[in-house]
This record gives C-alpha cells, structure tokens and sequence, in this order.
C-alpha cells in the first residue's frame, strides 16, 4: 500500500529522486475560492533543494469516481490520488515547473483504480 506522508519519487527525466512528505490537505474553496481538494508536498532532492507542489483534485470528479468505483471518499484515498499523480508528474517530467497542478478526469480515474488494484492486493495479502 502506498504510503501517502512520506515516499521516494522518481527518477526524474534527469536522474534526480525526491523524499516527499505530505504538508497537508485542505479543501480548496476556503483558500482560493475551487471546488478541489488541495494536497500539498514538499519534495526534497539529493542535494537538499526543496519544493512544494500542489495537486488539486475536483470535488465533482472526486465524488463521480467515488461512486464509480464504490470507495467511500475520505482524506487517505485523496491524498493516495495526488500520491500517485505526483510520482507520475516526477517520472515523467510532465507539469513538473508548475507548483499547482490540477489532475483531469481520466488522470483521476486511473489512479483511482489503481489504489483499488493495491488495496485488492493489499487484502489478499491479509494486511
């Protein structure tokens, strides 16, 4: 099971790995007026250089996937989500210079599933 507040991402397109931790969660309308929920981290290189990014997943896709999928809609699983879809942004360098990133529909969708492929795993593993 992917562990959300602290994991390694990448390698980056240049050979670079991160530590992450997660800052915090927020509901988003309250600080700049969206319907998302903001997962903030900050990634720490091997040299010690720190950023933050923000992955912000729309409320309305948050509860469509939720009720697709039949996964209650909680804080761990937004922020495996924005886990998963930060690892991707490293990986690939993709939206990597933005500092907030919003994840679209099928983006969100797919990491959905695959938390519920790793949750699946993760009970047949019986733990």
């Amino acid at each position: 099971m992917l562990n959300f507040r602290e994991f390694e991402a990448g390698p980056d397109p240049f050979g670079r790995k991160f530590q992450v931790l997660l800052k915090w969660l927020q509901t988003a309308i309250s600080l700049r007026h969206s319907d998302t929920v903001d997962v903030k981290f900050v990634l720490t290189d091997e040299n010690g250089t720190r950023t933050e990014k923000t992955i912000a997943l729309q409320h309305a896709e948050l509860q469509r996937v939720s009720r697709e999928t039949g996964r209650k809609m909680d804080d761990a699983w937004c922020a495996r989500i924005a886990a998963l879809h930060l690892i991707h942004l490293v990986e690939t360098g993709e939206d990597i210079e933005k500092d907030l990133i919003t994840v679209l529909a099928p983006e969100l969708k797919r990491h959905a599933e695959t938390i519920a492929q790793m949750e699946q795993s993760a009970v047949r593993a019986g733990r």
